[in-house]
């Protein structure tokens, strides 16, 4: 087997987990409620810009961080929203379990 037809069946192992097929189906829900959607929507332009300023070394305002957090108390009060927070983080877990797998297969060259 090649590598890329490992690649090829381990992104249809992911398409087939537990992780995935709950993130799928939670998403599906948020997105036929329109009113969390666009809250959780919102919330996650928020994170994005945190995200992105603490990647370029920049300290995001305190206010920024302080509204991203209030967004987060009042979603998590809601049950779908925080069931879609909890899913979503058991999948990018596994996503960061898979990427440190292959990046440690190939660090004795990276550095």
């Amino acid at each position: 087997m090649n590598v890329y037809d490992t690649a090829n069946k381990l992104a249809q192992e992911i398409k087939d987990s537990t992780e995935y097929v709950e993130y799928k189906k939670i998403k599906e829900k948020v997105n036929e409620n329109l009113e969390i959607k666009n809250k959780i929507s919102e919330f996650e332009k928020i994170r994005s810009d945190i995200q992105i300023l603490a990647m370029q070394g920049t300290k995001a305002d305190e206010s920024k961080t302080q509204e991203m957090q209030k967004m987060y108390v009042e979603l998590i009060q809601n049950d779908l929203a925080k069931e879609y927070f909890n899913v979503e983080l058991r999948f990018n877990v596994m996503l960061a379990d898979v990427n440190k797998i292959i990046g440690e297969a190939v660090q004795d060259i990276i550095k």
